[in-house]
């Protein structure tokens, strides 16, 4: 069984995600984990400025789209390993979050890592969460999830989870969800059959309780054996 969890920055989906999948006894896949390490590696290798250099035409995140490709990226667990070495907490930065949200744009990008995606969860019962698993990486999930919070909030958690100002973030926040949201390849949208639930004011336990009591309807009008 496959529950597909989409949704913007801030809208609770990693936090939800990971504790589903624990209720649940699946397995868990974060694939913004893996854009954040694609932006982690550019980021070592050109800088800042020249990430965003080769985002820019002519150029169009060509290199970016290379150096994708021949990375080793391993998730297990909540544990992210680029290349053998443990990054979870670089690819946390805000430095890297936002150039993973530019990076995300690049056609070949997202083709290299939707690729690694689909073989992950082709076996097995996962919970796996991003901006498009519902509607590209898992089309076919079992039971697809689109989390929605009002930005304010949405900034606020942000804010609080990075140590910075919630003014800031939520300016931030705008250019990204436009970013997100209007790019060419693998748009930020929920999934016409997807369930869409707003998680203003909602504890993180009362999002999985409903993710949860969906799944098990799913799995037990599917006759299948997966459930809580």
């Amino acid at each position: 069984m496959i529950v597909a969890i989409d949704g913007p920055a801030g809208s609770g989906k990693s936090t939800v995600a990971r504790a589903l999948a624990a209720r649940l006894g699946f397995r868990y896949l974060d694939t913004g984990a893996m854009y954040r390490c694609v932006a982690l590696a550019a980021i070592e290798r050109w800088g800042a400025e020249g990430v965003a250099g080769r985002l820019a035409p002519p150029l169009d995140g060509a290199e970016i789209a290379d150096l994708a490709a021949g990375l080793q990226i391993e998730l297990d667990e909540g544990s992210v390993k680029l290349n053998g070495q443990a990054v979870e907490r670089q690819i946390r930065t805000p430095e890297v979050s936002e150039a993973a949200s530019a990076v995300a744009a690049v056609a070949d990008v997202r083709s290299a890592l939707v690729a690694m995606q689909r073989a992950l969860v082709a076996d097995g019962d996962w919970v796996a969460e991003g901006r498009d698993v519902g509607t590209v990486v898992a089309p076919d999930a079992d039971l697809k999830v689109f989390l929605v919070a009002d930005p304010a909030e949405r900034a606020r958690r942000r804010a609080a989870e990075l140590g910075a100002d919630a003014r800031t973030v939520l300016a931030e926040q705008a250019i990204r969800d436009a970013r997100d949201s209007e790019r060419e390849h693998s748009p930020l949208v929920a999934a016409p059959d997807a369930v869409t639930i707003d998680t203003t004011g909602l504890t993180i336990e009362q999002v999985v309780e409903q993710i949860a009591g969906l799944a098990c309807d799913r799995a037990g009008a599917g006759g299948g054996d997966s459930g809580p």
